[in-house]
């Protein structure tokens, strides 16, 4: 088993890293609490810290940096860029980089965190194993520009040391002595970041595994609403692949995303701003499109004869009749009003509630 592995190509200072910490929050953090137990100051602590390092990538690293979803105040920026790297996710910059490259390549051999490589090479291998050399940063020219962003990634790895682990520490003893500077150190330090850590790598490789593809089916990534609540609203992944420069992940009213919601906030308080959306007919249309797609295929692979077929052509008839219709507004040129998309939203959704009663989006 062992052969297999090419050592040669490990990156042992990350791989230290990511094997350490976990293997302190499977062991000490455990012993810890059995010895000392959990009050509420390190279980608020913890929260608080996953809290400000967690949003530090979704808002942060993700939508803003990234993607350039949003503009925001230079406050906003110094905050996410702060926590951000106490997630020890590397520089903004590295991250943006290697993001974008994901984005442009996505499922092919340059994309770093390829899922047609296998589950633990999208969550976790491409990190232990360096299997490409380091980035040009030809894609984040724009970041580059940034003295914050800069400032950032040359001290990087020190800001990660003070704000992960050091300011924990501090804070505990102050709060309760040596038990509870212990304690802060291995819950709110270590334990949060293995835990923040793992929540974007399941981004990488869960979500273009598991969930379902509303949307498009041009590439892996899925809409997971069970990841969307332990990612701060990331698990619409197959939204955010097709629209990736909308602010919002979870598109729908009912959808947890709370990044949107702060930054949303964040804007109404004047602290962002230039948020981009995607206009609610244009999903619409993403949505019908990849429905005729999937019904088309299914048509395909079900005997012609059968009542499934029927019921199948029928709802494909449909369909069509409302692609057609929307593209006959679009070609006169027609103002799409309000009640218009209303309705388009209404046939959309009972064409995907009937198809899925027969099962034919299984």
């Amino acid at each position: 088993m062992f052969k297999r592995i090419p050592f040669d190509k490990i990156n042992w200072k990350t791989s230290l890293f990511l094997i350490g910490t976990l293997l302190l929050t499977l062991t000490a953090v455990p012993l810890y609490i059995w010895h000392f137990g959990l009050d509420w100051f390190q279980a608020a602590f913890f929260c608080l810290m996953v809290a400000c390092t967690g949003f530090s990538i979704t808002l942060g690293y993700h939508r803003l940096f990234s993607h350039l979803t949003f503009k925001a105040h230079w406050s906003v920026r110094l905050f996410t860029l702060i926590f951000g790297a106490a997630a020890f996710e590397n520089s903004v910059l590295m991250w943006a980089c290697e993001h974008r490259r994901h984005h442009k390549h996505v499922d092919q051999e340059e994309d770093p965190y390829d899922i047609s490589k296998g589950f633990f090479h999208a969550h976790i291998g491409w990190l232990l194993f360096k299997l490409q050399p380091d980035p040009p940063y030809d894609n984040v020219l724009d970041l580059q520009r940034d003295r914050l962003v800069m400032l950032q990634h040359r001290h990087v790895h020190l800001l990660a040391i003070l704000v992960s682990f050091v300011m924990p520490t501090l804070v505990g003893w102050a709060w309760g002595g040596a038990v509870a500077a212990l304690g802060s150190f291995l819950l709110a330090g270590v334990a949060r970041v293995v835990f923040v850590q793992h929540c974007t790598f399941f981004i990488n490789s869960a979500c273009h595994t598991l969930g379902e593809r509303p949307y498009s089916s041009k590439c892996s990534a899925r809409d997971s609403w069970l990841l969307a609540l332990f990612t701060f609203g990331e698990g619409y992944h197959n939204y955010h692949h097709e629209f990736q420069h909308d602010y919002r992940n979870g598109v729908k009213p009912w959808q947890f995303d709370p990044t949107k919601w702060i930054i949303w906030t964040l804007n109404k308080l004047g602290l962002a701003e230039s948020l981009r959306r995607v206009p609610a007919q244009k999903i619409l249309l993403a949505e019908l499109a990849e429905t005729q797609r999937k019904v088309q295929s299914k048509l395909t692979s079900v005997e012609p004869a059968s009542a499934l077929h029927e019921m199948l052509e029928a709802a494909y008839a449909r369909l069509q009749e409302v692609s057609n219709s929307w593209s006959h507004y679009k070609e006169a040129e027609m103002e799409i009003t309000r009640e218009m998309l209303l309705e388009l939203r209404r046939e959309v959704r009972m064409a995907i509630a009937e198809l899925r009663q027969i099962g034919a989006l299984a």
